[in-house]
């Protein structure tokens, strides 16, 4: 096996591999999934194949087969300790990234990995879109042009939901984003009745914040993960994989005279390239710089992705 060269730059709390490197670890562990499974896991203009799936996800899936296994025989041991059998909690799974990055098929993709193990763990996955307030409130608040930014979202319910969960609750509900009418389902919830692994994937889940007083926020939801990833990649790639995204979505589902973009659907080509750049700039480029791609080094693993949409570079924190 081969580590890429350390450098005095990484001669801090990362290792790095090359992709020939990390693909080294898989070991023994058999790819469960087909092309026909794999497609249906795929987000929309993401490039992923059978290939990248065996030389990354494969080695990550064991990595954290091999994380929740000491999880639980810390859990056991603490039972011990304490002379007395408690509830093991979901072992949490917090995945980052910017818009069109490609963390929601990487979210789906663990999700099916790890629910293929021989011990069929019940793994699920929640977005914090959900959590985003209602539109009636970004609108009232003045931050519709701020969607997706920290202050977008119901930090206090999303943080309830995390220490719900963790705290072992039968069942806990979290809310419904919709994308094709890009506001909340009023009324629809997805129920987690403690799964053995939960994965959160969204834009600012590595966030935390400082307390700047008495009554500040003081605990964040990546207080509560037990693992967390960082998908990453030059912004100029992000940028025109969104542009890509933009311009499949208005042959496709703009086009629905529900969606809320169906205004687009109407833009030539060239009108559809200039909005989609200019909403890169104004939201989601300025989302990524201030708030997403500072949190990057508080990852457990960092999943470095090249122009081509494929991962190329792991980090994994040193323990």
């Amino acid at each position: 096996m081969h580590l890429s060269k350390i450098t005095p730059k990484e001669h801090s709390r990362f290792l790095t591999f090359s992709r020939e490197a990390w693909a080294s670890l898989r070991a023994s562990t058999p790819l469960t999934l087909s092309e026909e499974r794999l497609n249906a896991l795929r987000s929309l203009n993401d490039r992923i194949d059978l290939n990248e799936v065996e030389q990354v996800y494969l080695p990550l899936s064991r990595l954290l087969n091999l994380y929740v296994a000491a999880a639980q025989k810390l859990h056991t041991a603490t039972s011990t300790f304490l002379g007395h059998h408690t509830a093991q909690v979901p072992y949490i799974i917090g995945i980052a990234g910017s818009v069109a990055v490609g963390k929601s098929t990487t979210a789906r993709l663990l999700q099916a990995l790890l629910s293929d193990w021989p011990s069929r763990p019940r793994v699920d996955l929640i977005t914090t879109d959900g959590f985003l307030y209602p539109n009636r409130v970004l609108l009232e608040r003045d931050l519709m042009q701020r969607k997706g930014f920290p202050q977008s979202y119901n930090q206090r319910r999303l943080l309830q939901f995390m220490l719900d969960v963790k705290a072992g609750k039968p069942e806990v509900n979290a809310p419904i984003y919709s994308h094709l009418i890009y506001d909340i389902i009023p009324d629809h919830v997805q129920t987690i009745s403690q799964p053995d692994i939960l994965i959160v994937e969204g834009l600012n889940v590595l966030q935390a914040r400082r307390p700047t007083g008495r009554s500040a926020q003081r605990l964040f939801i990546s207080d509560f993960f037990d693992f967390s990833i960082y998908v990453d990649a030059e912004e100029c790639d992000v940028e025109q994989w969104y542009v890509e995204r933009f311009l499949t979505l208005r042959e496709t589902a703009f086009r629905d005279p529900s969606s809320f973009f169906t205004r687009y659907a109407r833009l030539s080509e060239q009108e559809a390239i200039a909005t989609a750049r200019d909403i890169w700039q104004q939201i989601n480029g300025l989302n990524l710089r201030e708030n997403i791609r500072p949190t990057r080094e508080r990852a457990h693993l960092i999943l470095r992705k090249g122009r081509r949409h494929a991962v190329e570079e792991v980090r994994l924190r040193k323990i």
